[in-house]
């Protein structure tokens, strides 16, 4: 079993902003005809995805305490944490940009903080480009800012690829996953 995670803000406050592209990620995978169920502190779905039975996870928490949803929902699953798919934000690559990892730093991004501190760092995370702030912006401004026009365009073949990004973690592991897709995504 998998459990892969999208991380954001909830509410309708946040709908369509740059924190929540771990949200709107995970929404890909998503199965339309099901209902969200809201368990241990996040909103889940249960599916088969890509061969392997998988619990789809938004937690509910507010990005800065995403650790306590993840940490419940692994210990409730059985979840080891090598099998725990994180897509989060980062506005160190530029908008439409994918770096996926195997394991490694928060690098600032504070639920992936939350997370490590939780359980460990072991875990494949998608990054996806928002965009670098702006120098005139506040970080906190920023990430919490609408994705512009310009950046739905640029941000439109990431979410064509997460399904097969995903799925290339479960089924053929970080290195593969890594070589094929970090970078740049062509429509």
């Amino acid at each position: 079993m998998y459990l892969i995670i999208g991380l954001g803000n909830p509410g309708s406050k946040y709908e369509h902003t740059r924190h929540n592209l771990g949200f709107m990620a995970l929404d890909c995978l998503a199965d339309s005809s099901l209902p969200w169920k809201s368990e241990y502190k996040a909103l889940t779905q249960k599916l088969r995805w890509g061969g392997h039975e998988v619990v789809l996870a938004k937690p509910q928490t507010f990005m800065n305490l995403s650790g306590e949803a993840v940490q419940a929902l692994m210990s409730w699953y059985k979840v080891p944490v090598t099998n725990v798919i994180v897509m989060v934000d980062d506005v160190t690559l530029d908008c439409g940009r994918v770096r996926v990892r195997g394991k490694g730093s928060h690098g600032g991004q504070n639920g992936l903080r939350s997370i490590i501190e939780k359980v460990g760092d072991a875990f494949p995370r998608i990054r996806i480009g928002e965009g670098k702030c702006p120098p005139c912006w506040e970080m906190s401004d920023w990430v919490l800012s609408k994705v512009s026009d310009e950046d739905k365009i640029a941000l439109k073949p990431v979410f064509k690829h997460i399904p097969a990004i995903v799925t290339s973690l479960m089924n053929e592991g970080v290195d593969v996953c890594m070589g094929r897709y970090n970078g740049p995504l062509a429509e």
